[in-house]
């Protein structure tokens, strides 16, 4: 018995239109999974409750940029990788100079660019100062005395200064407010499992790759 090979149409033009049929598969499909991923990802981030801000500094790029390839990759990041970073690990956190970690109050209000505010901001600002009060057992304390509370829930000196230079305290709605909760570390918890999407996308890959493949005719 014998066999024969016969090769129809030209083998050089079916391989390249095959190649580029490779290269549009492995292109529309790296794009979908980093569309994907950086949609997963921002979901992940806004369903737990850390705001569409956040969510929206996750970022997606293809490469090669305006060409197809075989080698086609995408990346998907954010623009604010220490803070994703930190829910997504759940890290624990202490104090740079091995002190204590400064956690403020409701009534400690934002910082000037809407951040937290330190302790030391928080004094330049008011003109008041911090008292520390040690305790044995829960976290230690920086309170503000002699001040008022308002129902907007913002502290102020219980004193009026007079044009004369004098300052006068008053003594109906004298108080001490705890301004910040001092703790030697905390455990942030974690919030995100940004892996748990990634692989989903990486399964997901061969089979993108080969819907968009379309079959090549000689």
């Amino acid at each position: 018995m014998k066999l024969g090979i016969r090769i129809v149409g030209d083998i050089a033009r079916t391989m390249e239109a095959e190649t580029r049929a490779g290269q549009k598969a492995v292109t529309a499909a790296m794009r979908k999974a980093g569309a994907g991923l950086k949609s997963a990802w921002r979901a992940q981030i806004t369903g737990a409750g850390l705001g569409s801000r956040l969510a929206r500094t996750i970022r997606s790029e293809q490469y090669p940029k305006g060409r197809q390839s075989l080698n086609a990759a995408a990346l998907v990041w954010s623009k604010a990788p220490v803070i994703v970073g930190a829910h997504d690990t759940g890290p624990l956190i202490r104090s740079k100079n091995g002190f204590w970690l400064a956690i403020p109050m409701p009534v400690a209000g934002k910082s000037s660019r809407g951040g937290r505010v330190t302790p030391g901001a928080w004094e330049r600002r008011t003109g008041m100062r911090l008292r520390f009060v040690y305790r044995r057992t829960g976290p230690s304390l920086l309170v503000a005395d002699n001040v008022r509370v308002s129902k907007a829930g913002r502290v102020r000196e219980n004193i009026t200064r007079h044009k004369d230079g004098r300052v006068s305290s008053r003594l109906q709605g004298r108080a001490t407010a705890v301004i910040f909760l001092l703790v030697p570390q905390v455990k942030l918890p974690k919030r995100l499992d940004l892996a748990r999407d990634a692989r989903a996308v990486e399964n997901a890959l061969p089979g993108m790759i080969v819907a968009n493949w379309t079959e090549t005719r000689s």
